[in-house]
């Protein structure tokens, strides 16, 4: 026997089901927003996540699952979608459709990370990006829609953090002061931190051993006015737009492309995996990557870690309206037609085996938590008609005309 591979799984009902419909929520909203999605490749260029990521971050350095395939091309599995949405974008220009570059994707992505609660080597994000508006009320819309997605999921409980990372020159200020107090208490760093703080010290404070108590201790990031005018607006346009939030001084994204604004959407439940969504404004990534200067800002959202705050509520109801029973091996052939004639008006249908007994196929519409069996035997192929028997109601049974018997099914269905 072949298992699969640890940190990665097989997606099995009823947790599919609820995937599905975390999915069907965002496509709802995203509608309502005027995003369209954008389908990305699984495998890209190496370079395209060293470029765009960092070569500092975790993810390059010691998750990403990178390899040199059978042409001698360094290619490596998406750790996340963000820059593969900005490549298509440069590639196929869609900054000339006239169009408000809104995209979302939904999809695996691949870490080879240490698989454990909420966190597995391959899983399911679900990310927007709007490419293109500088505007504060950009990144308002981008937090709002967030929001109102993980709502119209059915998640509750949930917080929104946000905080300002400054533009290039807030940062380059800011560095020399964080360096210098870094290399005050180097010695009391981890060895990573240690060894990347004089090529990206920012980088420190998104550490998860010292990030925590550096986030406390460190100077703060002073904002130019530009940024904190920019900060200040979104604060007071995510008000208008009825989000709760909380600035905190010590959130730092842990990519290298992050400007001005970050966010995140945290939740108690999920212990010290808290964190079920994230992102923030990315000016200068477009521009760096040899596309046009393209301010943008966007988010991505962890499916497993939303499916699991929802794994206790109500699983949708995806057992079959009907299920179709042959009582005689000449009703096979009716009871097959009458089952395609119920998909036709969208009642969903269900069936075993018509060559097994009628006892044996009763017992698996029993199984099939079906509203209704429908049950042609000899008698009823005689008289044109079926029987039905509630499964629900003991006792229910009554014949119906099989050239009706979708219309009759709806009514009892009341649909």
């Amino acid at each position: 026997m072949i298992n699969s591979l640890r940190g990665f799984r097989d997606l099995l009902p009823p947790e599919s089901d609820l995937f599905a419909r975390i999915e069907a929520a965002a496509r709802e909203v995203f509608g309502l927003y005027g995003y369209q999605e954008l389908r990305i490749p699984a495998l890209e260029k190496k370079e395209l996540f060293v470029k765009s990521t960092g070569g500092t971050t975790d993810i390059v350095e010691k998750e990403m699952y990178a390899f040199t395939d059978g042409g001698g091309r360094e290619v490596a599995m998406r750790p996340e979608g963000t820059p593969g949405v900005v490549r298509a974008y440069i590639e196929h220009n869609l900054g000339q459709t006239g169009r408000n570059a809104k995209y979302f994707y939904i999809g695996g992505m691949y870490r080879a990370e240490r698989p454990q609660a909420g966190r597995y080597r391959e899983f399911t994000q679900i990310g927007a990006e709007y490419i293109g508006n500088p505007s504060p009320a950009a990144d308002a819309e981008s937090i709002s829609m967030l929001v109102r997605l993980l709502e119209k999921a059915g998640v509750e409980g949930c917080s929104v953090e946000i905080n300002s990372l400054g533009c290039g020159e807030c940062r380059k200020a800011y560095r020399e002061i964080l360096l210098g107090h870094l290399r005050g208490c180097q010695e009391t760093l981890c060895e990573p931190c240690r060894s990347r703080i004089e090529r990206n010290p920012l980088r420190a404070l998104d550490c998860k051993t010292d990030g925590p108590a550096l986030a406390e201790k460190a100077p703060k990031l002073s904002l130019c006015p530009a940024c904190a005018e920019h900060f200040g607006s979104t604060q007071k346009l995510l008000g208008t737009a009825g989000v709760a939030y909380k600035v905190n001084t010590s959130l730092v994204r842990g990519l290298d492309y992050y400007t001005r604004t970050v966010f995140e959407v945290r939740t108690t439940a999920l212990g010290s995996q808290d964190a079920v969504a994230a992102g923030g404004r990315y000016d200068d990534l477009v521009k760096s990557m040899g596309g046009p200067a393209a301010p943008a800002t966007g988010w991505a959202m962890g499916v497993d870690r939303v499916a699991m705050l929802l794994k206790d509520k109500p699983a949708p109801d995806n057992a079959p309206k009907t299920f179709i029973v042959a009582a005689s091996k000449e009703a096979g052939e009716k009871a097959f037609a009458l089952m395609t004639a119920l998909r036709a008006e969208g009642i969903s249908s269900d069936f075993s085996n018509f060559e097994l007994s009628l006892r044996s196929q009763m017992r698996s519409a029993d199984k099939s938590g079906a509203c209704f069996a429908l049950i042609i035997g000899e008698d009823e192929l005689k008289a044109g008609a079926c029987a039905v028997k509630s499964l629900k109601v003991p006792g229910d049974q009554k014949m119906i005309p099989l050239s009706g018997a979708p219309s009759a099914i709806k009514r009892l269905l009341k649909v």
